[in-house]
């Protein structure tokens, strides 16, 4: 099965004058195999209309097991908490302690209750087996605590890093991974169908300059078979506005079985319904700060991210919120 690269190169040459305007002029079906299908329709597309690329996505794909996530992602999350390898350990232990003294108090119990002459030390065994029962059970809640973190933590690691090796899309010719854009965007994924990312793209236009000072880039992936028609004004007046939209809106999602893939587990991560509409909102160190289903709120945007260039510029980059 070809990929998805090279029906594109092969339509780029085949056919020269075939558009390919910002992606691939096709309406691509991810299936859970990763099998990508392309139709070709709608050629003529006017001076002032602007297509995404489309795709129909399943979410079929697993998330990523713990054996599938890297050894970077282990090791990143070993020195953001160094110390819970050690908690674990030392519960892990105390488990097996209490245990231990929990069979030893047991047969007690079982002797003593066999033996009348011993009837005295009943009471006393019986709490001694309470509290190592209550050690056992506090311990083991504990371990189970810090285990779901863990594995809470190594998940969105995995997130991350699965993410900074998708590709977009800048233009026609260039192409590349997201994990280029670190400390330069913020991106902000868009996912849905034509028309949540049409309506996303005319809310985003009273806020275009100010989310381009904060380095907003919108990644606009479109989820079902319809085109995205994202009008700019092409008119003399309002060349310089309608430039500062294409700047926001020019990154397109590369290789689309992989963004499918991607987006799938993140929405069962987040217990989201396949077909709901989402938004990510990332940092500019490329890690998630945000998502939610529905539009994504421009406005909190712009009242909540620092500028790039001013006073607080390199001060804040931290600043962007906490890390989901």
């Amino acid at each position: 099965m070809a990929s998805v690269a090279q029906i594109a190169h092969f339509l780029r040459w085949a056919r020269p004058n075939f558009p390919l305007q910002n992606g691939f002029p096709g309406k691509f079906d991810c299936r859970s195999k990763g099998n990508v299908s392309l139709s070709i329709y709608g050629h003529g597309l006017g001076r002032r209309s602007f297509s995404s690329p489309t795709y129909l996505c399943s979410a079929a794909n697993k998330p990523s097991s713990s054996s599938d996530i890297s050894s970077t992602a282990k090791i990143r999350s070993e020195v953001l908490s160094p110390f819970r390898s050690v908690r674990m350990f030392f519960y892990l232990a105390f488990i097996a302690s209490g245990s231990l003294g929990g069979l030893i108090a047991i047969s007690q119990l079982i002797g003593a209750l066999a033996n009348p002459a011993r009837a005295a030390e009943i009471l006393d065994m019986v709490k001694g087996l309470g509290i190592d029962i209550g050690a056992v059970t506090t311990f083991a809640f504990l371990y189970s605590r810090e285990n779901k973190a863990k594995n809470a933590q190594l998940a969105r690691l995995a997130r991350e890093e699965s993410l900074s090796d998708l590709k977009v899309r800048i233009d026609e010719k260039k192409t590349i991974p997201v994990s280029s854009l670190r400390g330069i965007a913020r991106l902000v994924i868009l996912a849905g169908p034509g028309s949540f990312i049409e309506e996303s793209f005319k809310r985003s236009e009273p806020f275009t300059e100010k989310l381009l000072e904060r380095g907003v880039l919108v990644v606009p992936f479109a989820t079902d078979g319809e085109f995205p028609n994202l009008d700019f004004d092409e008119s003399q007046d309002m060349m310089e506005s309608t430039n500062k939209r294409r700047r926001l809106w020019r990154l397109v999602p590369f290789n689309v079985s992989e963004w499918c893939k991607w987006i799938d587990e993140q929405k069962k991560l987040a217990n989201v319904s396949s077909e709901s509409p989402v938004y990510m909102s990332l940092r500019m160190d490329g890690r998630v700060r945000g998502s939610g289903v529905g539009y994504p709120p421009w406005n909190a945007f712009v009242a909540q991210l620092p500028p790039l260039k001013g006073m607080w510029s390199g001060v804040l980059d931290g600043m962007d919120g906490r890390v989901l």
